[in-house]
Formats: C-alpha cells, structure tokens, sequence
C-alpha cells in the first residue's frame, strides 16, 4: 500500500471522527455506561444486604435486558458503545496529542468495543459467560503457557495499576479535565463530588480484582482469578464488609451519575 493511500486513509478518518453524528452517537456511550454502572451500584447493593446477583457487567446488561423498555435501551447501549469505540479508535490512530494520549485512547477504543459486543449478545438473545467463569477460564489458558503465571501475575499488576490510577483521578478531580463545562453552581458541585467518589470506588473494586488475580499466580490456582462479581464478593466476606461493600455500591452508582453528566459535557476534540 503506498504512502499516499494510507494518507488519504488517515484524512478520511480524520474527517469521519469530525462527523457531528458520530460525536452524538459517541455521547450516547457514556451515557449507556452510566447505565450499566447504576445497575451494576444497585446489584452490588443487593449483594451487601444478602441478595443475589451477579454483579459484574454482564449482570448489569442482563439486568436491563429484563427491564421494562430494556430491549430497546440495550439496542440504545449497543449503538452508544459501539459508536463511541470507533470515536476513540479513531483519535488513538489519527487524533493529535501526545503518544500517550493516543494509547489510552486506543485502549478506551478496545474497551467500548468490548462493551458493544457483550450488549449484542444479550440484546440478540445470548448471553455472556460470568465473569467469575471467564476469568478463571482466561487464567487456566494462560498458567499453561510457558511463563504463564509471571503472565498472570503480570495481568493482575496491570489491573492494580489501572484501579489506583481511577482512586488517584477521582481523589485529585482529574477527571475533571475530561469536561468541556459543568454549569457551574449546584450542578457543577454534584458532578465533581459523583467524580469523586465514583472514580475513587470503582477503583477499589478494580484493585481487589487485580489482587485476586495475584493470588492466582502465587497459589497457581486458576480459581482464584475472578471477575467484579467475585471481587465484589470477595469484599463483602471482609470484616466490615457489609459497609465496605455498600460504600463501593453508593460509589460505583455515583460513577453512573458522573457518566450521565459525561455525556452531555465531555470534551470530545
């Protein structure tokens, strides 16, 4: 392929992330991942209180599936997560900013994507593995490569990473550099304390997640490594779990808020 090919390529590209329907329909995402958050905060809930649930994404999607309406909300949440990882995919490959910026974006891409086909599944009348399950099955393949608990191990230090970084963006307002404008007064005030401590718990959750996936590479037991349903659940065994586990519910359904009011303020240049 020549040069000028992959040049025009990348203008077409450039000028598909420019689209005003795109940029909607991408807002649409995050406004689908308030959603599933706010359902996931509420299962998490349950869980706390002694109920059951699987609270992890899958349960979340699942959950509104059998909602009034919600066949037609998840077809919304499919057409959002999918539109909003071909924005991000774009930005990463062709955006401007720094390389970092651009990785991340790309990552985001892959996570939304991600996202969107889980949501057809459900929406097409299938389903996904639990994530207890997936996980397990994902670090059972991966201890039978050579190396492959240094490879686990590896996994749930990048889990822990990711989960620290969301308790430092949520303590220290970073997130905030996400938002084009917040209004100000009141409804500034509510997004910033929903960022806060949306960010802050879900990154207690991710931690734990990541933590049992070290655990898995220490004991070599696949079974260790769980998804946010076994984690979650992993919480509410601790002493003050109960708490604990409400704490990162109220947290986890605050990060939807904060999704909500992300869709209608994010910076998306």
């Amino acid at each position: 392929m020549s040069e000028d090919m992959v040049d025009a390529g990348a203008r077409r590209a450039r000028r598909l992330a420019d689209k005003p329907w795109l940029e909607t329909l991408a807002r649409v995402g995050f406004a689908a991942s308030g959603l599933i958050h706010l359902v996931l905060g509420w299962i998490a809930g349950r869980v706390a209180l002694g109920g059951g649930g699987e609270a992890d994404t899958s349960g979340a999607i699942a959950t509104v599936r059998e909602a009034p309406g919600g066949p037609v909300l998840l077809w919304a949440c499919v057409v959002g997560f999918l539109a909003l990882a071909v924005f991000q995919l774009l930005d990463g490959v062709f955006g401007g900013g720094e390389a970092g910026d651009r990785v991340k974006a790309a990552g985001k891409g892959i996570l939304y994507a991600a996202l969107g086909v889980i949501s057809v599944r459900f929406a097409t009348g299938g389903g996904s593995t639990g994530g207890e399950e997936s996980s397990t099955d994902l670090t059972q393949r991966l201890m039978e490569v050579p190396g492959g608990r240094l490879l686990v191990g590896a996994v749930g230090i990048g889990v822990v990473a990711v989960g620290v970084y969301h308790v430092y963006k949520g303590l220290t307002k970073k997130f905030l550099e996400d938002l084009s404008a917040t209004g100000g007064g009141t409804l500034g005030t509510g997004i910033t304390l929903a960022g806060m401590v949306g960010y802050a718990a879900k990154g207690v959750a991710l931690v734990v997640v990541g933590g049992l996936f070290g655990l898995a590479a220490w004991q070599a037991d696949p079974d260790e490594a769980q998804g946010m349903d076994g984690a979650l659940k992993t919480l509410a065994g601790q002493p003050f779990g109960t708490v604990l586990l409400l704490v990162v519910a109220v947290g986890l359904g605050l990060y939807g808020l904060y999704s909500f009011a992300r869709a209608r303020y994010a910076r998306m240049d």
